[in-house]
């Protein structure tokens, strides 16, 4: 394990400029030839506007990269995306929309009677989608987790249009982990209002594209809704699960406090940040749906297990009446997002292991979901898959407890930002997940485990920061790991000081890499666009 005393990390957080046109990158190794097109990736770019600085790791303003393959050669490219946020931001020279853990102060420039009816018009919430960029129809949207999607030109990288999904679909907003099906249909979920005033969690479609070109969004539909544990207080979602007939939705303990978010937000300078809280007494509760016939139908078995911080699913598929869940969990009730404030993750190595010793425990888990349940089975496990050691059991008061088997584990080395040969093995039986190491909260290494045998494999290079790694299937593979891996590394020290990594993901080793000579910032997802 890399120990990181230099604090080279802390230039992945640093603010950057966008580039006026591509660079060619120097290329050593050799591209392979079914990479035609490009990889786009979104993180944050802006830490600070004039003397305000963003506080939190998602308050930086987005900034889309790509690197495009051509002949065997490569270019980087990089713009902000022209958000409302960053408009009125660069314009005023302020941080004028509130982000997620950073308060925008009202205008001083305004007397105090029009500050007062700027506030009763409630919150404007922030557009600055700084987490993904995914297809829906024909379009490329950049997102992150609010209602407002931007529209995005992804070849020259400017900004078409701000969509506000409140205008389609009874929706607060949707997550940036949509799962896409072939044939371009898009499910995503969502809290909204639900029945008697009280929150639940919407899973929307979005169709594919129109044969008559009209907006695919135009006709986004709720096919099922999942109800709140607690009425006013939904759980943050942050992705969730689908197999070829099921969603699998797993409610956490980490609560948003929807009173304390419409009331303290326009009095008190408060954030996002600060409408979490955790319900120590709850653990997670395991929702299902089956979906059949574009509706879903909500399953009310209340599945519970101890409590977890989940943001990333990793793969979802039925096996012999059992629903396999397997997720990247942090252990405990305390938000994870508490420990990802700048300051934290800027200070010297010593101090950032110190925190990440106090924070939730990171684990790869896999939970299994019995589809068939009988009442009478009390205190027997009901799972019968012979691979698996994961458990559920029927508890006296009718609810089903989970136990999970641990597919990874190590101290404060998370495996993170996973992903699948989605394409061939998403929602289906798989062997391979490939991640992004955390250590200690800092990315230093690639990972790929094997779900089967456990076994794990990785790339790292001292003083590297590696990306969120994505597969891209070779054309004709048989194998599931036939193909490569693409993430961008930052290596501060280096004189070239980012480049483009293209891993055999077979046996995790070197094909190729592209390296640029503009130092770049953290960048969380992103997608490999043919």
């Amino acid at each position: 394990i890399f120990e990181h005393p230099a604090g080279g990390y802390k230039k992945i957080f640093e603010t950057v400029e966008e580039l006026s046109e591509p660079v060619p990158a120097t290329v050593t190794g050799r591209i392979p030839s079914f990479l035609k097109g490009s990889l786009l990736r979104l993180g944050p770019g802006l830490f600070e506007v004039g003397d305000e600085p963003f506080y939190h790791l998602f308050d930086g303003q987005a900034l889309m990269h790509k690197f495009d393959f051509k002949n065997g050669q490569v270019t980087y490219f990089r713009k902000y995306i022209k958000t409302d946020a960053y408009v009125r931001a660069i314009t005023e020279k302020r941080v004028v929309i509130t982000e997620f853990g950073t308060f925008a102060y009202p205008d001083p420039c305004k007397n105090i009677f029009s500050r007062f009816f700027t506030y009763f018009k409630g919150v404007e919430v922030t557009d600055n989608c700084l987490v993904n960029v995914y297809p829906i129809g024909e379009d490329y949207y950049a997102v992150t987790e609010t209602n407002y999607i931007t529209k995005v030109n992804t070849d020259t990288l400017e900004t078409l249009k701000k969509v506000d999904l409140c205008n389609y679909v009874n929706i607060n907003g949707v997550t940036a982990h949509p799962h896409i099906e072939r044939d371009g249909t898009v499910f995503n979920i969502g809290n909204c209002m639900g029945k008697g005033a009280s929150l639940a969690y919407n899973i929307v479609r979005i169709p594919p594209t129109q044969k008559d070109k009209s907006d695919p969004i135009e006709k986004s539909k709720v096919v099922v809704q999942f109800p709140s544990a607690e009425r006013f207080k939904p759980s943050y979602v942050h992705s969730f699960g689908m197999s070829e007939n099921y969603f699998v939705f797993i409610e956490t303990p980490v609560k948003i406090n929807l009173l304390k978010f419409l009331s303290a937000w326009s009095i008190r300078g408060s954030n996002y940040m600060d409408c979490f809280e955790s319900n120590e007494l709850l653990g997670v509760i395991n929702h299902q749906s089956v979906e059949s016939g574009g509706q879903g139908e909500y399953i009310d078995h209340k599945f519970r297990g101890a409590p977890i911080n989940l943001f990333h699913h990793i793969n979802t598929y039925e096996d012999q009446g059992f629903i396999v869940a397997d997720v990247c969990t942090w252990k405990g009730f305390e938000f994870v997002y508490n420990y990802l404030w700048l300051a934290n993750l800027r200070t010297n190595w010593e101090e950032v292991k110190k925190a990440a010793m106090m924070a939730p425990q990171p684990e790869v888990r896999r939970y299994v979901i019995p589809l068939d349940i009988h009442r009478e089975e009390q205190g027997k496990n009901l799972i019968c898959l012979p691979y698996t050691t994961a458990t559920a059991t029927m508890r006296s008061d009718g609810t089903i407890w989970l136990e999970p088997e641990v597919l990874f584990s190590g101290p404060r080395q998370a495996f993170e930002f996973p992903q699948i040969n989605y394409q061939k093995h998403g929602g289906k039986n798989y062997s391979y997940a490939y991640a992004l190491g955390l250590n200690h909260f800092i990315p230093d290494r690639i990972i790929k485990l094997n779900v089967k045998t456990k076994e794990t494999w990785v790339w790292q290079e001292p003083d590297s920061y590696p990306s969120e790694p994505l597969f891209v299937q070779t054309p004709d593979a048989v194998d599931e790991d036939d193909g490569v891996l693409l993430t961008i590394v930052i290596s501060p020290g280096a004189q070239k000081s980012g480049y483009m990594l293209i891993i055999n993901a077979k046996d995790m080793s070197e094909i190729a890499r592209a390296e640029v000579e503009c130092p770049m910032p953290v960048t969380f997802h992103g997608m490999y666009k043919p």
